[in-house]
């Protein structure tokens, strides 16, 4: 039975990781990808300095850091939040299978 317990922890916390690691990944995806398309965007008004500001903070480029940034935001709160239903379920169903695994 210990074995069993600690393999359960090993995969929450195996499963934890893999979350966290598609966080970070969606992170760094986020921030390289509007980096260029902002770039993009903002390198035809280099002629002056006033104009580079108004197009960095044109709707254009602030509607896609911010679109993209509330869905990254969603990302987070669920894997903050959503990670003690996960677990209980998680738990739940490697009780459920052990039991049934003692019965046979």
């Amino acid at each position: 039975m210990k074995t069993e317990a600690s393999d359960l922890k090993y995969i929450k916390a195996k499963n934890r990781v893999e979350k966290l690691k598609k966080f970070y990944n969606h992170l760094a995806i986020y921030i390289i990808v509007n980096i260029i398309i902002t770039g993009f965007k903002v390198s035809n008004n280099l002629d002056s300095w006033a104009n580079f500001i108004n197009e960095l903070l044109s709707i254009d480029v602030l509607s896609v850091w911010t679109i993209w940034g509330l869905v990254l935001l969603i990302h987070f709160i669920s894997l903050v939040f959503g990670q003690g239903w996960e677990e209980r379920k998680i738990e739940e169903l490697m009780n459920k299978e052990l039991s049934n695994n003692h019965k046979d």
